[in-house]
């Protein structure tokens, strides 16, 4: 059993849920992690005793103990803090961490036995992850939200005010909510789509959540130390109380940029520009999944990126891998990791075969999308973003929307690098046609048509468009507006770019730069000569043109006159 803090190693996590699904669920969680492995899982106190007091040939390495409360076990009630008492005598420093709701009546009880920790069931499992490692390296970690509930359930709801009463309320509500949500995800038959749901609507709860605990949070007082020794409240919270302050407030700023754009999608999704995109030859309920699916991963990246404590200098080092480790998993999410197609009697997997293009979507796609850096440093360290040369703050407006125009954008990039190789290897095969294409885009005089468009718009954008775009430092992003998506133009200057142009694309640039440095000088001499002909017609050939013409009329009506005068004589 653990003697001492992890530093080196994997920690070995013991893990109780008497849920499967949610056990299941957790451990795969878990796995994910290199630096975390579930080394042994039970629904049982019984199963788990076993596990622990197992002998020598058979006994498994743990590090720390995992239990989720509620345990439905077939003992007394109280089994569950029975069991930690156990666990405390026999291995005191084998650490122990709850999963449970704010409400657990035995928290208290589990707190003042000495208890190492204790994460609020339903929460991301990014603040389980961190949990599990605080209490492994010989800290505590008890959730705020516990922590506030546990000093509320010390003294008599009696006294306890009116705001009180309605937050606790309103979180019970909230928990209970979350824990069925989260059965329903943990469910391995359940759509894509209603999975996207499910998720949004937890995050709404998580919103939620976070309001009513900082509208109405309760003052905490400092609890003496007349029954928990040296683990006073006093002690333990103001370390917890910050870094969960903070995660909040990084949460809430991605699940408010994450639910507007998310409510952009509810539009037609139709193409509003006249540039071509991979994207359009998806029918619109696909089109939609791969969006919101594309938004969910990007926020599985920044808990990622976020867990790992990178720094913001590590940002621009790690940017060669960040968006194609994107890229590959939501190709594989988005077309099954397993799915196959039939060609000529063989069974060919589509992934691998996409894949295969990733030198190619890197290159063409995800190399162009501006900014990535500057979206992941505001999302991550509240980094002002830089808006026509001026640096507007984190909580700004200007900022905000910033930030959502280029999530924007790179969520319909992020789609149409998806369905690039898609394009390029199975086209024209009849159940991709079938499973994902609009039905206005099925035959295949229109399917070679459509991916003609898309490569001349290609040869445009890499030899005229992007070139051209640079030498006016400008960046073009396609955004989500009310009827589809559109495009728009922001200010960024590029002098990097526009020092590493060669061939056509620096001849184009000098072509223009040729033609702001002629025209006006050819418009002033086109003026001038304009001018100069003008009075030249007018004044002189007009007026000598006149002069003549009068000159001949008077000579014809001289000879008339003439002639009259010599029939009267």
């Amino acid at each position: 059993m653990a003697e001492s803090p992890l530093v080196d190693r994997s920690i070995r996590i013991l893990a109780i849920e008497s849920d499967p699904v949610i056990l299941s669920g957790l451990v795969t969680c878990l796995n994910r992690f290199p630096d975390l492995q579930v080394s042994a899982e039970a629904e049982t106190l019984s199963s788990a005793w076993q596990i622990l007091t197992a002998p020598v040939a058979k006994k498994i390495e743990v590090d720390l103990i995992l239990l989720g409360l509620p345990l439905n076990d077939r003992h007394e009630d109280g089994s569950n803090l029975e069991f930690c008492q156990q666990v405390k005598a026999e291995y005191p420093h084998l650490p122990i961490l709850l999963l449970a709701v704010p409400q657990n009546r035995d928290l208290t009880t589990a707190f003042q036995l000495g208890i190492e920790g204790c994460c609020v069931r339903g929460n991301s499992i990014l603040d389980l992850v961190t949990g599990i490692k605080q209490v492994a390296a010989g800290q505590t970690s008890w959730a705020l939200a516990i922590l506030q509930q546990v000093t509320i359930d010390a003294k008599t709801r009696s006294s306890s005010s009116w705001q009180d009463r309605w937050r606790f309320a309103s979180l019970q509500q909230i928990e209970s909510t979350l824990t069925q949500l989260n059965t329903n995800l943990d469910r391995d038959r359940l759509s894509k789509l209603d999975r996207l749901i499910l998720t949004g609507r937890k995050r709404e709860l998580n919103t939620a959540r976070w309001l009513v605990d900082r509208l109405f949070s309760p003052t905490i007082p400092v609890v003496s130390t007349d029954r928990v020794a040296d683990r006073s409240i006093s002690s333990t919270l103001p370390a917890t109380s910050s870094a969960l302050t903070e995660s909040s407030s990084f949460n809430s700023l991605t699940d408010m940029l994450f639910e507007r754009i998310a409510s952009k999608l509810q539009s037609r999704l139709e193409n509003l520009t006249t540039t071509t995109l991979e994207i359009d030859i998806l029918r619109q309920e696909k089109k939609r999944e791969l969006f919101y699916l594309i938004l969910q991963q990007f926020e599985g990246l920044v808990d990622e990126l976020r867990f790992s404590q990178v720094t913001i200098g590590q940002l621009s080092a790690k940017q060669a891998t960040i968006l194609p480790d994107l890229w590959r998993s939501v190709t594989i999410d988005f077309f099954g990791r397993y799915q196959t197609l039939s060609i000529e009697h063989d069974q060919i997997e589509i992934v691998p075969t996409l894949l295969q293009d990733a030198a190619i979507v890197r290159i063409e796609i995800l190399a162009k999308i501006p900014q990535p850096i500057e979206l992941l440093s505001y999302l991550l360290f509240k980094a002002p973003i830089t808006i026509d040369n001026m640096l507007c703050a984190f909580d700004s407006n200007a900022a905000e929307e910033r930030a959502c125009t280029l999530l924007e954008n790179l969520t319909i990039q992020m789609a149409n690098a998806v369905m690039q190789p898609l394009l390029n290897n199975f086209g024209n095969m009849e159940s991709i046609k079938a499973g994902f294409y609009d039905r206005r885009l099925l035959s295949s005089r229109e399917i070679e048509r459509f991916r003609n468009n898309l490569s001349w718009r290609y040869r445009i954008d890499r030899y005229i468009s992007e070139p051209q775009a640079i030498f006016e430092s400008q960046y073009h992003l396609f955004i989500f507006a009310s009827y589809g998506i559109d495009r728009m133009t922001i200010y960024a200057h590029r002098p990097l770019e526009l020092a590493q142009l060669n061939g056509i694309p620096l001849i184009v640039t000098l072509a223009l730069e040729t033609r702001d440095a002629l025209s006006p000088r050819l418009k002033s001499a086109t003026t001038f000569l304009g001018s100069s002909l003008v009075y030249l017609l007018t004044e002189i050939i007009g007026r000598g043109i006149g002069l003549i013409g009068r000159g001949i009329i008077k000579g014809v009506g001289n000879i008339w006159q003439e002639n009259n005068r010599i029939r009267k004589e």
